[in-house]
């Protein structure tokens, strides 16, 4: 069961891949991030699973079996706002065209975990069935933002996503518009939680149809991100 160091695992934060896992030990206190789509189960009674896109703390136990997992551990916590000074790691305003310089949001180096075949409808909660599986990437990546900070109202996505909370305490917001006054759903998020559901739908063009929604920062907040970006059809 190949374990592999991500692309932004440092001294603050430890970020491990692991695949194929057979009853892998769990010896120390981890977040653990089921990137899967079918249940990982815990060997321990009774027996539960972690679902797909979901995650839990787990300490001193075994997975029994999954394909694959991120696992998380926080090494620093007090020098954790430093994370930003890594190798690998932007201001997103100096990266992506038109984001605002003043909002303090950090993106680390994104990775790739693998890849997983699903039916978008059906993992969405929209059909019943799965009807027509499509092989997706899977890329994951940690954002920073110090406490007080609102990252953006945006309803653009062409991947679905979901959100591990690292550190901190955060929030996932969802907007009638992209303004603040229009709040209707308010997500909590301490460390080992995962946002329930990606907040997307299908659209009948193959894309993703998104609600505003943005990430907000009650704590210094450290959270990960993951993308399934669907690999276009082979001609």
């Amino acid at each position: 069961m190949p374990e592999t160091a991500l692309a932004f695992s440092g001294p603050r934060i430890e970020a491990t891949l692991v695949r194929h896992a057979r009853d892998y030990p769990v010896r120390e206190a981890a977040i653990v991030v089921n990137t899967g789509v079918t249940d990982v189960h815990i060997a321990e009674t009774p027996r539960k699973s972690i679902p797909p896109l979901s995650s839990t703390i787990l300490a001193d136990t075994r997975v029994e079996r999954a394909d694959t997992l991120v696992l998380l551990r926080v090494r620093d916590e007090a020098g954790l706002p430093g994370v930003t000074e890594d190798p690998g790691w932007d201001l997103l305003g100096d990266v992506l065209a038109g984001f605002p310089r003043d909002t303090p949001l950090w993106k680390s180096p994104q990775d790739d975990a693998g890849t997983v075949t699903f039916d978008a409808a059906h993992l969405l909660g929209e059909a019943p069935e799965p009807l027509r599986p499509e092989t997706y990437d899977v890329k994951v990546n940690l954002w920073y933002a110090p406490a007080g900070t609102d990252c953006a109202i945006h309803n653009q996505h062409d991947f679905i996503e979901v959100h591990t909370q690292v550190h901190g305490i955060g929030r996932m917001q969802k907007f009638r518009e992209q303004d603040h006054r229009t709040l209707y759903q308010d997500v909590v998020m301490a460390p080992g939680y995962t946002t329930p559901d990606p907040f997307c739908s299908t659209a009948p063009d193959g894309t993703y149809l998104y609600p505003w929604h943005q990430y907000r920062a009650d704590t210094d907040c450290v959270w990960l991100a993951v993308e399934y970006h669907r690999r276009p059809a082979a001609h």
